[in-house]
């Protein structure tokens, strides 16, 4: 049965991608964003009734992350309006390790709708689409905590997840855990990278104010500041945010993509040495 499905954050990261899975299957997909028509904007909780009238399903993504302040009223506020919507189900997209993010899904968890949580590892795509990726233009990826291993996860491993278990209830009420098949500091990210587009990317390690510094100087908006600064110095050292799951196996029945994989997908696509010429 076809299905009327909002995703929010539609033109994101993972958005998109869900959108395109889900647009190949026959579903009729609304992108939940500011410039579409209905509107949805997190900052104007009046938009979130037009933007979920007719739909059955809805996929929530927050931008820019669950943690940040502000971010519980509003996901209180749409889990209000989608159940009174009549919302058969809806996935969250959430962080691996931040508390912040939980107190947020147990929002959607008592909120009377059926759910699943997905709960991501840091994405590939931060640096070839995000945050780091200025890092990697400059030839100098300069970040805290060298010692941190994180199991990156890939975009594209994420929305499969999220496609199948939005339609699928057999996964309602379940916590989904996505990260890829291995451990990676930001040395051996920096050397992954560096093999893949033939040229040096140098890892430097720096402290807290030297990073936060970097990101003032980068002009990035203050809550995204806010997010990596405090994403550094509370969850990435701790052990539940380095801990690989096998979710993506079980589900999908297929291995998470790799780094590797990752890293040669963009090199193969120009991204890098496009950032790197200034086109």
């Amino acid at each position: 049965m076809k299905k009327n499905i909002l995703v929010i954050g539609g033109t994101g990261k993972t958005g998109r991608l869900v959108v395109e899975n889900l647009t190949k299957q026959g579903h009729n997909v609304r992108l939940g964003t500011r410039k579409n028509s209905p509107t949805f904007d997190w900052d104007k909780p009046e938009t979130f009734a037009e933007a979920l009238q007719g739909m059955d399903r809805a996929y929530i993504v927050y931008y820019p992350d669950l943690a940040i302040p502000g971010a519980k009223e509003s996901i209180q506020a749409l889990a209000n309006t989608a159940l009174l919507a009549g919302l058969e189900k809806v996935v969250l997209l959430s962080g691996k390790g931040e508390k912040e993010a939980e107190a947020c899904e147990q929002i959607i968890a008592k909120s009377g709708l059926n759910y699943t949580l997905v709960r991501a590892s840091w994405f590939n795509q931060n640096f070839s689409e995000g945050a780091f990726t200025g890092y990697i233009m400059s030839g100098v990826l300069a970040l805290p905590m060298p010692e941190a291993k994180i199991p990156y996860t890939d975009t594209k491993d994420i929305a499969d997840i999220v496609s199948k278990v939005l339609l699928d209830d057999s996964y309602n009420g379940q916590t989904i855990t996505v990260t890829g098949p291995a451990k990676l500091t930001f040395r051996e990210v920096a050397e992954i990278i560096s093999k893949a587009i033939g040229r040096k990317i140098q890892y430097q390690p720096i402290s807290m104010a030297e990073f936060k510094s970097s990101l003032e100087a980068a002009r990035l908006p203050e809550p995204v500041i806010w997010l990596l600064t405090y994403l550094f110095t509370e969850v990435l050292g701790h052990s539940e945010n380095q801990t690989i799951s096998h979710d993506v196996e079980k589900i999908l029945g297929r291995y998470p993509i790799t780094f590797e994989e990752y890293a040669k997908e963009v090199s193969a696509i120009g991204t890098w040495n496009q950032i790197e010429a200034g086109i």
